[in-house]
């Protein structure tokens, strides 16, 4: 008999070690698949869409810590096209947002790319927008209108759905600007408020800090590898690619883990 039980408790554990890493993987705030996250695109690509490496980290921090998540992209022209070798506006080239954001995607289901018309907040638990010029250009008109843009009209829905339902909202580099422009009384950082260049990098948009400041937002200084979280409103940001660097883009991955961490948190209380 106890042999028997021997062999069976061992087929058991190799049959648990044969699964994949997500049914055994629980992460720092609950057993994977309990929290559901809507994911924002705005493109592909820094300069005209979202940055490639914000939205990837993005992801992999998701699934590190337990989480499932779907991505949605407004189904809209995005503002123009930018050569990201020359960095100027490609010529005679129009793209679609969800259809460059589709990039990102990998697989069937739940993984493929949705209409942002379609995300209804009751079905997902917080939301998260990586950064990139396109939320200066695609999902608002900031580059156009400064401090008094207009937002899409799915962002700005999204936007003050999830903070009405008392529900988390992560930002990264840019994106802060689109809830400063909507949500009252915020608090959030893009990093510093003066470009403060040193070997490892340099802050070349902090105008943008200075117009979350005057849509009355209260901004907080940190670095790329931090993340600072609005308790009250239940926002959290990181600097990310704010920080221009050449080499230290561990510094961008540490610090969207720790927004996507505390984004998990919340949305568990």
């Amino acid at each position: 008999m106890l042999a028997t039980r021997t062999l069976l408790s061992k087929q058991t554990m190799a049959a648990l070690f044969r699964q994949p890493a997500c049914f055994v993987h629980q992460g720092d705030y609950g057993n994977w698949g309990n929290t559901n996250v809507a994911v924002v695109f705005s493109g592909c690509g820094w300069w005209d869409g979202t940055d490639v490496h914000e939205g990837v980290y993005t992801m992999y921090h998701l699934s590190r810590n337990g989480a499932r998540f779907q991505m949605f992209a407004p189904n809209q022209q995005q503002m123009h096209v930018m050569d990201h070798m020359r960095k100027q506006p490609a010529t005679g080239e129009n793209r679609n947002m969800m259809t460059e954001s589709a990039c990102f995607s990998h697989g069937q289901g739940m993984t493929q790319m949705q209409d942002l018309s379609k995300l209804d907040v009751s079905s997902f638990d917080a939301v998260i927008f990586p950064g990139g010029h396109g939320v200066t250009k695609n999902l608002s008109s900031f580059m156009k209108d400064g401090k008094d843009c207009k937002l899409h009209n799915d962002v700005e829905r999204v936007l003050k759905d999830f903070h009405r339902s008392r529900k988390p909202i992560g930002l990264a580099s840019m994106a802060p600007l689109l809830a400063c422009r909507v949500l009252p009384n915020i608090e959030v950082t893009m990093g510093y408020e003066r470009d403060d260049s040193t070997r490892w990098g340099n802050w070349p948009n902090t105008n943008l800090v200075q117009a979350v400041k005057s849509m009355g937002a209260r901004h907080q200084g940190r670095e790329p590898y931090e993340a600072y979280v609005d308790e009250k409103n239940k926002v959290v940001s990181t600097p990310s690619f704010m920080w221009e660097t050449d080499y230290h883009y561990h510094y961008i991955f540490d610090g969207i883990g720790n927004m996507v961490k505390h984004v998990m948190r919340m949305s568990t209380k």
